[in-house]
């Protein structure tokens, strides 16, 4: 369900539960928010899904029965990630949609296949977004698009999340690996305080 490995000081996580598009339940969330809370000593963070997607958010059984959708786990798990002392990125196998975009705005840096859309119809199920969600949205694609994304619900491909912001770059799928791998080689030598130095001066 949830993968967990560390290589040297690269923690890897990937999202696996490829038979339901790997849709997030309660109990992968817990995992998620206990893996990266524990993750502290590490360099880098990097997140990404199994197969063709990244995640297609809450497990839509979960939202139904146990109010999934507006656990405040999701909260807790984005403002987790956003706190790392380190570079965290969000390697993007496939599309992202609903509570998974939580984590992945959280992170520094957003690689993308050229296949993989975004959309966060959270309006169109009856429920808001997550506030820190709003909020990153906006704060990197500007107010506007971030209303087309969570107000209308839009869908948008990777070269509009790219020409938004949301996604700093988009590489072919043979080669997302390779260049996530190229960005954690850049950190590996360097000393933990830098890098939370690093991130304390960028607003």
């Amino acid at each position: 369900m949830i993968d967990s490995n560390l290589k040297g000081c690269i923690r890897y996580i990937t999202i696996n539960r490829t038979a339901k598009a790997n849709a997030i339940t309660n109990e992968m969330l817990d995992k998620l928010i206990e893996i990266t809370g524990n993750s502290e000593k590490n360099k880098v963070l990097v997140i990404s899904g199994a197969g063709k997607i990244f995640s297609a958010g809450a497990d839509l059984d979960e939202v139904k029965k146990d109010g999934l959708a507006t656990s405040p786990k999701w909260e807790i798990l984005s403002d987790t990630i956003h706190r790392l002392p380190y570079m965290t990125i969000a390697a993007l196998n496939g599309t992202v949609a609903g509570g998974a975009m939580g984590m992945v705005l959280a992170c520094d840096i957003r690689i993308s296949v050229p296949e993989a859309n975004f959309f966060y119809p959270v309006m169109k199920m009856g429920y808001l977004p997550q506030p820190s969600d709003a909020i990153r949205l906006s704060k990197i694609c500007g107010s506007s698009k971030a209303k087309l994304m969570l107000l209308a619900a839009e869908k948008i491909n990777s070269k509009r999340a790219y020409d938004y912001g949301l996604v700093d770059e988009i590489v072919s799928e043979d080669n997302l690996y390779s260049r996530v791998d190229e960005l954690c080689l850049s950190v590996s030598n360097s000393k933990n305080d830098q890098a939370k130095a690093v991130k304390k001066m960028i607003p």
